[in-house]
């Protein structure tokens, strides 16, 4: 039998901060990376960076580069175009189911509610990982109202890349103020309980992201 791998805990942090550092581009596209100086950072040994940095690599976030080294890979405009498809009719279907059962989930009525009142407090100052996880906690909120696992499961495995593309899109500032009007109609129908108005704005909303991400990424692909 394969050995378990040690400190699963500790292992878990340390991918949780690099996934972090990714998503907010403090190891930005193309970074390459070396072992022991973000061992040294992150005050650990190499042994949970090594654990960390293959998961990430698993998960197309890392990409070989040179004698066992590796570095942080490119968003593919093409690739998050995809994801945004299949996310949009994902989280078409999640409104609709959510907004079917606000009136009788009266917990996951609340956790939206509550996401909904966090995003509120945004402002030009709020640092951009923070603008992620409200962003996610949103979209997490309304996944558990549609009562669905099979939705949050699905998307789970997409959530990294999904920050990662939030991220070039919550740096404008004139997006943050859109972004989260639009999560208000999309709350406002679902907590109504209008499941096709709800539909048609998470999938307006999720067009409306791909298509910007897409672009920006492009941009910044001919500018280079």
């Amino acid at each position: 039998m394969i050995p378990l791998d040690p400190l699963p805990n500790l292992i878990d942090q340390v991918y949780a901060r690099i996934l972090e550092a990714i998503t907010d581009r403090s190891l930005p596209p193309g970074h390459r990376i070396r072992q022991n100086e973000l061992a040294e950072r992150l005050g650990v040994s190499r042994q949970p960076v090594s654990h960390a940095l293959h998961l990430l690599h698993r998960q197309g976030l890392v990409a070989e580069s040179g004698r066992r080294g590796f570095e942080v890979t490119r968003l593919d405009p093409e690739r998050i175009r995809q994801l945004y498809e299949v996310r949009g009719a994902i989280d078409a279907l999640a409104a609709r189911l959510a907004a079917g059962r606000a009136r009788s989930d009266l917990s996951g009525r609340a956790q939206l509610e509550a996401a909904l009142q966090a995003g509120r407090t945004i402002d030009g100052n709020t640092p951009l990982a923070r603008l992620i996880t409200l962003d996610v906690d949103f979209h997490s909120a309304v996944y558990r109202l549609a009562g669905n696992p099979a939705i949050e499961e699905m998307i789970a495995p997409q959530w990294p890349h999904m920050r990662r593309s939030m991220a070039t899109v919550l740096a404008e500032l004139d997006y943050r103020d859109s972004a989260w009007a639009e999560h208000e109609a999309i709350a406002g129908h679902i907590l109504a309980g209008n499941a096709k108005a709800a539909e048609a704005a998470a999938l307006a909303h999720a067009q409306t992201a791909g298509r910007m991400t897409e672009e920006r990424l492009r941009a910044t692909d001919k500018a280079a």
